[in-house]
Parts: C-alpha cells; sequence; structure tokens
C-alpha cells in the first residue's frame, strides 16, 4: 500500500486535567502494550474486547500493535510517564484507503477519564489524512462503554445486530459542525479541570523568596499575604530559615503540604530542577517569573510540567491575580493589587499588563483575574477565554496578544463567548507594509493586519488601537446599553462648533446622524438649532437639557446620544450646570449615552448619576465616537443570527488529492502548477477557469486557436507564453490577446520563442473572454493563521487600488456576501448607474469553492485567479496560478496542548 503514516505525537489533557502523551506504538512497547492487556485489564474487560476468554489473545494483540512498521496500521498510545493508559488502533482494508477496521482498549483504572475519546479524536484525525472515509468495529452488543464512546464522539453512528454481536460503522467525512462542537465540549472540560490549580488554588508556594527587599520572589510573597490569600502560603527559600516573620522551608518537599500553585522566581539556571520537584512533589499549577530561559531550559520546563500535568503561565510573566473574595490571591509584582470587579484580564506584556490595570483602576473598572502571559509556553488566550466563560464573575473580557499559537481554535472560542460576553483587544504588531516582492496580486494583500483584522472580525472581537482605546470602549460596553444595529446618533452640544466637531468624529467611526423633528426645537433656548448636530447654544439649563435628552431618548430615529458641554460662564454655579442635566437621570437608558466633557483632565471616567449607575464621560469627541462605533459593531455582530458553512456542492476532492499528491511526489519541494495542473485542479473544484489548451510548439498553438474557433467560442484568442517559475507573465511582456487569424497567433508564437528563448516551455492558447468587472480571488495559506481568502478589484487595478476584503477559511455563508459588500467597488457589481447587475452568486460560489479547496489542502499555499470577469451572466477566471508546498496536515480543533518553538527539541 502507498499510504503515507500520519501519525504524530502530542500532549493533551484528560477530562480531569491530567496530561498523557498521544504517539504512536512502536516495536519496543510490546510490554506495556501486553502488561495493558493484561494486568490492565479485568478478565471482563478483555472478554469484552477479545469477545471470550482468551490467553493468546493479548500477546497476540501487542505482536499485531508492535510488529515491524507497517502502512496499513495506524496504533496510537496515551501515556502517562511510562505508563500505557490505553489505545486505538485501525487497519486499512482497501488501496487507496476508504474503510478502517478500529480497536480499542483502556486499562481499567483509567476508564471514565476520557481516554478513549482522545485517543479516537486523534486516531480519527490521522485517518481521515490517510484518506479513510470509514470507520467499522465489531462488538459485543453488552460493551456499553465502547457504546456510549462512539454515542459520545460526535460523528454519526449507524449499527447492524446479529446474534449477540453489532457491526458499527462511522462515517468520518460527515457531521463536522457536530463533532467539532462534541470535541470543543471535552476540550472546555478538560481545560477548566486542568485550570482550577492556577485560577483558584487552595495553597500557594512562592519558590524563591529572597531576603533582600525589593526583589521580585519577596515582593510577590509580601502581596499575596497582604492581599488577604483565603489559603496557605509557604516562602521556600534553601538559605533561610525566616522572610518577613514567616517561616522559609528549604524546598517544596519540606512543605507542610503540597501547594496547588507554585510561583516560580529563581534564576533561569534554576527553573528546569525547581520544575520538577514541584511536579514530583504533587504541585498542579505553575507561574514562572522568570525571564532569560535557554533553549535547553525551557525544554527541561516543558518536559517537567508535560510530565506532572501542571499547567504553566510563563515564563517571563508578571504573575497572576484572582479577586475572588474565596481566593483573593495576588501573586504578581506590579504596582497595587488589582481592584475587585467582572473584568477578565490577560496580556502578554508585563508592562503592557501595569499600564492596563492602572487605567481601569484610575476608571474604576474593577477585574475578576488578571493573567500576564509571558512567553506562553502553555496557558493562552483560549485557555483563558474558557475561564471566563465558566467563572460566574467575568462579564468584559479584555485581552494583549501579540502572538497566536491556534488562532482558528481562538477564533472558534471567542465567536461562541462573544455572543455573551464583550471581548476587546489591542491589534498589536499592525504593519502598514505588505508583503514587497510576493509572488501573486493574493499574497500581497494578504498583509499580517489584514490576516489579524479577519481573525477579529470573524471571532467577534472588538479590535482597538491601543490602550486607551480598549479601556475607552471598555468605559461604554459596561456601563450602557448597546445601541440598535444602525447606529444613528444624536450629537448635542452647548457650543455649536464643537458639536461640528463631535459630528464629524461620528462619520469617521462610520456612524449615521439622523435628522431630527423640528418639534424638538420647542424644548430648547431662543436661537438654539435643533438640525443634527443639535446646538442647544450656552444658555440652556439643567432642566431644560434634562427636558430635551429625555424627549430625544424616546425618538425611533436615535439609536445612541452623544452629548458634548463646554463650561461657560453661564454656567457658574451649580444651579446653573448643564452637566447636572446628564446626572438627574439613569445612568442606563433606552439608548446608550456618552458625554464629552471638554475641561476634564483624563481622557475617560465615569461620572455617578443619581440612581449609582455609571456615565462614561470623555475629554474628547473622537474617543466617545470610537467607542460608540464599537458598541454598534458589537451591536450588528449580535443581531446576526449563526451562519451555517459556505455550501461549495460537487467538488472531487480525491482527484484534487490525487493531482496534488503527484505533484509533490514529482516536485518534493514544493512550486507552482502548470497551467493545465492548474486548470485540473481548478476544475475538480467547479472554479470556473476559461476553457485552456497547451501548446508547445507555433503549429499546436494555431490547430488550438482554430479548434478553439471551431467549437463555437470567441473568433479571437489569447496566447501566453509559459515556462517553470514564471511570475507576472503581463508584465514580463508573456501575453497577447485579441490574436484573430492562424497568421496572427503564429507570429505571436514566434515572437515568444525568439524573446523568451530556451527557457519557453510552450503556450496557453485561451478564448477572449467578453468584457465585465474585472476581480481577483485567491487564497494565502499562513503558518500560523491557516487559510486567508482573498476578494478584490482584479487585472491592472489589483495593486493600485489595493480594493480588497479578507475572511480565514472556512469561510461560513454570510461571509461571502459581507466579502462582496466591504469592497469599494461593489456598487459596480450591483448595477451602477443604469448598468445591468452582475451575476453576484457567482463570485459568492467562487468564494466558496476557494474556502472549501483551501480548507481541504493545507499543500496550497498559493493560489492566485486574476482576473476573474465578472458578467450578468455569469464569472470566468481566464487566468489563474497555484502554488504548493508539502505541508503536514494539521487539524485545528484537534486537542493538544501547545508546543512552544522555544522548548522544541534541536
Amino acid at each position: 500500500m502507498s499510504t503515507v503514516h500520519p501519525l504524530g505525537g502530542a500532549e493533551a489533557l484528560l477530562a480531569d486535567g491530567t496530561t498523557v502523551e498521544l504517539r504512536p506504538l512502536r516495536p519496543d512497547d510490546h510490554p506495556a502494550v501486553l502488561d495493558l492487556h493484561t494486568a490492565g485489564m479485568s478478565e471482563e474487560s478483555r472478554r469484552l474486547r477479545f469477545f471470550g476468554v482468551s490467553r493468546n489473545a493479548p500477546r497476540q494483540a501487542a505482536d499485531r500493535l508492535c510488529g515491524p512498521p507497517r502502512t496499513d496500521l495506524l496504533a496510537l498510545g496515551a501515556w502517562v510517564g511510562e505508563e500505557l493508559l490505553g489505545e486505538a488502533d485501525c487497519e486499512l482494508l482497501d488501496d487507496p484507503p476508504e474503510t478502517a477496521e478500529l480497536a480499542l482498549a483502556v486499562a481499567d483504572r483509567w476508564h471514565h477519564r476520557g481516554v478513549a475519546t482522545l485517543l479516537l479524536e486523534h486516531l480519527v484525525h490521522a485517518a481521515r489524512a490517510a484518506g479513510v472515509r470509514f470507520f467499522e468495529a465489531d462488538t459485543l452488543g453488552g460493551n456499553h462503554a465502547v457504546h456510549q464512546v462512539f454515542a459520545d464522539l460526535g460523528l454519526p453512528v449507524e449499527r447492524r445486530y446479529a446474534q449477540g454481536e453489532v457491526r458499527v460503522r462511522v462515517p468520518l467525512d460527515e457531521g463536522d459542525e457536530r463533532y467539532r462542537s462534541a470535541v470543543d465540549e471535552r476540550g472546555r472540560t478538560a481545560d477548566l479541570a486542568s485550570l482550577a490549580a492556577l485560577l483558584r488554588p487552595a495553597s500557594v508556594a512562592v519558590v524563591g523568596v529572597s531576603r533582600r527587599e525589593g526583589s521580585v520572589g519577596r515582593t510577590v510573597f509580601g502581596k499575596i499575604r497582604r492581599g488577604g490569600f483565603a489559603g496557605a502560603v509557604w516562602a521556600v527559600n534553601p538559605h533561610a530559615g525566616e522572610i518577613d516573620g514567616e517561616t522559609s522551608y528549604p524546598s517544596v518537599r519540606a512543605l507542610p503540604a503540597v501547594p496547588d500553585l507554585a510561583v516560580l522566581a529563581v534564576p533561569a539556571g534554576a527553573v528546569p530542577g525547581a520544575a520538577e520537584e514541584c511536579g514530583a512533589a504533587g504541585v498542579r499549577a505553575l507561574v514562572v517569573l522568570t525571564s532569560g530561559l535557554g533553549a535547553e531550559e525551557a525544554r527541561g520546563l516543558m518536559r517537567a510540567c508535560r510530565r506532572h500535568s501542571m499547567r504553566l503561565v510563563g515564563p517571563n510573566s508578571l504573575g497572576m491575580a484572582q479577586t475572588d473574595p474565596a481566593v483573593r490571591l495576588d501573586a504578581e509584582f506590579g504596582g497595587a493589587f488589582p481592584r475587585p470587579g467582572s473584568a477578565g484580564v490577560a496580556v502578554q506584556s508585563g508592562g503592557v499588563g501595569i499600564a492596563l490595570l492602572s487605567r481601569l483602576a484610575w476608571l474604576g473598572i474593577g477585574v475578576s483575574s488578571f493573567v500576564s502571559l509571558g512567553d506562553k509556553y502553555d496557558v493562552s488566550g483560549n485557555d483563558l477565554l474558557r475561564w471566563w466563560e465558566a467563572d460566574g464573575r467575568t462579564d468584559l473580557a479584555l485581552l494583549h496578544l501579540e502572538s497566536f499559537g491556534n488562532p482558528r481554535a481562538f477564533a472558534r472560542t471567542a465567536r461562541r463567548v462573544t455572543r455573551s460576553v464583550p471581548v476587546l483587544t489591542v491589534d498589536a504588531g499592525r504593519s502598514t507594509a505588505g508583503r514587497r516582492g510576493a509572488a501573486s496580486h493574493t499574497a500581497a494583500a494578504a498583509t499580517p493586519t489584514v490576516t489579524r483584522e479577519a481573525l477579529f472580525r470573524q471571532a467577534g472581537i472588538t479590535a482597538t488601537r491601543g490602550i486607551d482605546e480598549l479601556v475607552e470602549a471598555a468605559a461604554l460596553l459596561r456601563s450602557q446599553p448597546l445601541p440598535a444595529p444602525r447606529g444613528a446618533v444624536a450629537v448635542v452640544s452647548n457650543a455649536g462648533g464643537i458639536g461640528i466637531l463631535a459630528a464629524d468624529a461620528c462619520a469617521e467611526a462610520g456612524l449615521e446622524l439622523p435628522e431630527l423633528p423640528p418639534e424638538l426645537g420647542e424644548l430648547l433656548p431662543p436661537g438654539a438649532s435643533v438640525c443634527n448636530p443639535v446646538d442647544t447654544t450656552a444658555a440652556i439649563g439643567p432642566n431644560e437639557l434634562t427636558f430635551f435628552l429625555r424627549a430625544l431618548e424616546r425618538e425611533e430615529a436615535v439609536d445612541a446620544i452623544l452629548v458634548c458641554l463646554v463650561p461657560t460662564a453661564l454656567g457658574s454655579t451649580p444651579a446653573q450646570d448643564p452637566v447636572r442635566a446628564l446626572l438627574e437621570g439613569p445612568a442606563r437608558r433606552r439608548v446608550p449615552i456618552a458625554a464629552v466633557l471638554l475641561d476634564q483632565q483624563v481622557p475617560v471616567r465615569y461620572r455617578t448619576c443619581a440612581d449609582g449607575g455609571m456615565l462614561p464621560a470623555y475629554s474628547d469627541s473622537v474617543a466617545a465616537a470610537r467607542a460608540l462605533g464599537h458598541a454598534r459593531d458589537r451591536a450588528r455582530r449580535l443581531a446576526e443570527a449563526p451562519s451555517p458553512p459556505a455550501d461549495a456542492p460537487d467538488c472531487d476532492r480525491r482527484a484534487a488529492r490525487s493531482l496534488i499528491d503527484g505533484h509533490l511526489t514529482a516536485h518534493p519541494d514544493g512550486g507552482w502548477l502548470d497551467p493545465l495542473s492548474t486548470a485540473d485542479l481548478l476544475a475538480a473544484y467547479g472554479l470556473p477557469l476559461t476553457t485552456t489548451v497547451w501548446a508547445r510548439d507555433e503549429h499546436t498553438a494555431v490547430t488550438a486557436a482554430r479548434g478553439l474557433r471551431r467549437f463555437g467560442h470567441e473568433h479571437e484568442v489569447a496566447l501566453k507564453a509559459y515556462w517553470p517559475g514564471q511570475l507576472h507573465k503581463r508584465a514580463l511582456g508573456a501575453v497577447r490577446t485579441g490574436l484573430g487569424t492562424d497568421g496572427e497567433v503564429r507570429d505571436a508564437y514566434r515572437e515568444f520563442a525568439e524573446r523568451f528563448g530556451p527557457q519557453l516551455a510552450g503556450a496557453v492558447v485561451q478564448p477572449m473572454a467578453a468584457p465585465g468587472v474585472e476581480l481577483l480571488a485567491g487564497i494565502v495559506q499562513d503558518r500560523v493563521f491557516g487559510p486567508l481568502v482573498v476578494l478584490g478589484a482584479g487585472g491592472t487595478a489589483a495593486d493600485v487600488l489595493a480594493d480588497r476584503s479578507a475572511r480565514l477559511a472556512p469561510l461560513s455563508e454570510r461571509d461571502l456576501t459581507t466579502m462582496v459588500d466591504e469592497l469599494r467597488s461593489a456598487p459596480l457589481l450591483s448595477g451602477h448607474a443604469g448598468a445591468p447587475a452582475l451575476d453576484l452568486t457567482a463570485v459568492r460560489s467562487v468564494l466558496a469553492r476557494l474556502s472549501r479547496l483551501a480548507d481541504d489542502f493545507p499543500e496550497l499555499v498559493e493560489a492566485d485567479l486574476n482576473p476573474v470577469i465578472l458578467r450578468p451572466d455569469g464569472a470566468v477566471c481566464v487566468d489563474a496560478r497555484v502554488r504548493l508546498e508539502r505541508r503536514p496536515s494539521f487539524d485545528p480543533y484537534l486537542r493538544r496542548l501547545r508546543r512552544p518553538a522555544a522548548a522544541e527539541a534541536e
């Protein structure tokens, strides 16, 4: 058989938070496999596994699973240290493989901890990568545990009963969303179990508490004690018997009890040993404050954490804090204990963490939990989103992430969490520079900024451009109701010029300013203007402003109110102060209200209203308008019903797989497909490439052009020179269009041969396409973010106009529409100035098929369809380029723990 062995190693969490290693079984695992099937399983378990009691069955199983390597056998084991907890295997029955015979065994003492489902998830991934479409297995009717495992897996299960036995058949390529949801739910359960020792510890040890005042370890130890931690806290220092009036212990082993959490503040070289000591003692979580770990130290730290099932924050962490009154843990060396509250905060940079906590404290927003992720070897933003979703305290999540380990898994979690909790982030690492020198227009469009924006948009995350903007948006989202998705704002000011500036700021934030009823002017002083923005004049008093705002709030055309007030001599006494009008009403109204107070010295603060609620007040109208824009965007996302995956019927995945495998076998280093292979690949996924004929010489080119005319294509043809490694053929003068006669085709080919010489491999002959609007559609596979699908203005305008929209695959049905609508050139596609509307269904189909192609084949690292000519009667691509590269099969939703690059083996 020709199957490539797709199993790899990984670490993952069981349902109780235990870390297990998953790896293929090897010949030297024979004793462990035999022990699993003998000492590890009761007689009843062996009867259910082998359909009877046989002394030879365990040894035969070990011989089969641990014999010489076989390409038709996938066998995976789950390990804790040297103990084999269970194994799952399948034998491929066909060539090419389509069905595999499945077997499964778990040691009795590890039952009901999720071993079987975890093994099966990874085996499903490996089998799919090998081309398997079905698992089949024979089980006894009374083997309820195994039937429950199949039922819980999330894939459809077909059963046939006969004489006490059940033939189970599991289609692997059906029910993807249900399966992913089941995997995700198991991942959430395991994650929460593993994070409890970190975020709700009953006891803490600080390892490396120095006698020196101001040292990191001593500072953190002191903050834990002074912060009122509800559990026991111990200092560990082998050279001091007492620190700050408290007993110091020489080692973790010498502590009176095993701590749930250990905070490490030791030199980099001592970190691996300290981590190993903690793990051996039974510690379940580490926060490593130490920075500057080398590669060997990083590997040692990760080995200890994985071996002993410890979750890790850091290294290079500022620390963490949990304000739950039942815990009150402040294990970080920032300036002050975070104020208790309901905002979850996670940052990678300690400096950003200190700045963010300071601004939140000034604003009065309290924190439910704070984690400085540091170098993020293990615990990530995805873990914390899951924790905040379930902790019952967090109603606002603030993130500062400089990198993503698994963006698609993060986006899936965030998409669910943001339905109930606003998630805000600072979009760190933006770049205005594109990928200079990119080989295709699509790659040039896929800048880091575009990719990150696509991630945040699809995940429903509110992305801001700095800490101040983050806090400004959080202040509004936390204290005010959301506006209607339309986002129509009434701007009210007691100074006309300030109101105009505020109106401009609203327009720049994408907010509407609706017309207001003229009768509202009856509530304003003489000389006031009720046009939006409303100029109340400086003569307005508190009572008049109160009545006017209440009336404005009742207007159906108004979704939000922005009030800008500037101090004047007319409001020199409290009774004349118009700010009082804002504070006499309730803080939360039917529509959100934001104040701009131009005499305010801080960017944003809360003002207390009569009902005790908080009204956000800004010093600048631009900040207030931005915050309202973010609130409007969140309202729009919440108003959208979940969208199903984009539909791309009749895709021939097997034909595409055969073509891709064949090319990579012939070209192990990958590269660009030749024109005919490109045409075949796009045809397998129903992508509308124009008729393409390959010509190796001028005679073949002339014959091909005649054939195209004979079969009803346009009278004129295009001729495109080709050679391997060719880039941007039009810029190289390798395209001739409008060739109407045999002589013109022959002359064009001869010109190519003379101009390009021996490198010319031949030419492509295509019919001339009817005119239409030229678009660019393509794919770029990012090694971190996965496949990005790009749509934009095409042809020669592709790079000049930079009119593009992008989404990470897989696309949803809504993405197909919004990607088109976001283009600045969208009016041209919908029938502008009396022109006929173009076939938008056709361009949506192109996007759906590109998404499916990119999601199915990570080896397809770049595809550029430019131009795609869109007309009222459909779409056709007249030029396409595809680049392949050997990539491992990667399922972003497969449960596994992070493997940081710094800790990878050399």
